[in-house]
């Protein structure tokens, strides 16, 4: 299954001429769940790849508006296109009243429409996957989000299990999942003691840190992370700021990516007040596979048996039409 992050908004606080303020894209298959949705983000889908497609699920990491401004507009499109899937949106505690007093610009919306709010350490299920929000440490309730997929059973031996007289159909599926199984002559076949499975293959990880004073839980949610979605609001040289702000820096989410063995991080909540080439030098310095993605940048996380994260520079955005 394909699994790829499109970056909309990659801005601290405020937009500029080239970033939006935060929001992120996630396509698993042919779900696409929402990570924040600040100013602008429906303009984003629509010079991307994905396109203006139907929210299956969005998730919020705190009230603050450069990460929910975008709501309003995003649910108005959807109803004047005449939705009807429901849609749900998860946050921290404190998230229906905002959106509460976002309802007289919202209006009616023709969809049903659930915004719930969640603890630290809620799982919702999905399809062969799960969301788990992170507590986190900002100056209002927030949460970090991490996609956890299940693990895979390992490879079947397709020519061994032949070879045993297993015919092919859904006795390949019950060995593969473990069964022992029992042909047509009596004779039983137990994967595991004829070697027909290898070794369980791990699900790929997603931990989304939203903004954040560095914290023990994203550490922890994020051992062995495929990609680490990090804040990196400031320089080291405004460590006391990014204290003040609960923020981080750029050295420090670096720190934190190397303590859970993160196999990429991407840095995001860019400040104006520093360049991207500051904010990638810094946290390099510390952790070897670091990037700092602008709008419509992408990655790609493949199966870790097919190899590494790769980051796309443009790769989220649409092709021009000829």
């Amino acid at each position: 299954m394909d699994l790829d992050v499109i970056f909309l908004g990659t801005a601290g606080s405020v937009p500029s001429a080239s970033r939006q303020t935060a929001a992120t894209l996630i396509r698993r298959g042919g779900e696409r769940i929402l990570v924040d949705c600040g100013e602008g983000t429906q303009r984003r889908l629509m010079q991307s790849a994905a396109g203006l497609t139907d929210i299956d699920t969005i998730l919020i990491t705190h009230g603050h508006a450069d990460h929910i401004l975008g709501l309003p507009g995003l649910l108005r499109t959807f109803a004047l296109r005449e939705r009807t899937a429901p849609l749900a949106l998860y946050g921290p505690e404190g998230i229906r009243g905002v959106l509460d007093s976002l309802a007289p610009v919202i209006g009616k919306l023709p969809y049903p429409f659930a915004a719930v709010e969640v603890e630290p350490g809620t799982e919702i299920a999905g399809d062969g996957c799960r969301f788990e929000a992170i507590g986190t440490r900002h100056r209002v309730k927030s949460v970090g989000w991490a996609l956890i997929e299940d693990d895979r059973p390992g490879r079947f031996d397709v020519e061994r299990a032949a070879a045993l007289g297993v015919p092919n159909g859904p006795l390949y599926g019950q060995l593969q999942r473990g069964e022992a199984v029992e042909l047509d002559d009596g004779t039983v076949v137990d994967p595991v003691a004829e070697g027909l499975v290898g070794e369980t293959r791990l699900g790929r990880t997603l931990v989304f840190s939203g903004d954040t004073r560095p914290c023990d839980a994203i550490v922890a949610r994020a051992v062995d992370a495929d990609l680490l979605v990090h804040e990196a609001t400031f320089l080291d040289e405004d460590l006391d700021r990014a204290r003040d702000t609960h923020h981080s820096t750029a050295r420090e989410a670096a720190e934190l990516a190397v303590e859970a063995r993160v196999r990429m991080l991407a840095l995001t909540h860019v400040s104006m007040r520093c360049s991207p080439k500051q904010v990638k030098e810094e946290a390099e310095s510390i952790h070897p596979n670091v990037v700092v993605p602008r709008d419509l940048d992408l990655i790609e996380i493949p199966f870790r048996e097919r190899g590494e994260p790769v980051f796309v520079k443009d790769g989220g955005r649409a092709t021009p039409t000829p």
